[in-house]
């Protein structure tokens, strides 16, 4: 199944992210704002939150 992710916007220079961690497991409940991934760019590492 697959889902789409909003990747937050951190920078107008920042064009590409690349997925560090999955934090929830696979069929895992997921509540609003709980951290889902962590994401780094080339200036910086941050976290996916659930909407």
């Amino acid at each position: 199944m697959m889902i789409e992710i909003k990747v937050p916007t951190v920078g107008e220079s920042i064009n590409e992210v690349t997925l560090l961690k999955w934090v929830k497991k696979d069929g895992e409940w997921v509540e609003r704002d709980e951290v889902i991934a962590e994401l780094e760019s080339e200036k910086a590492t941050f976290e996916v939150n659930a909407e």
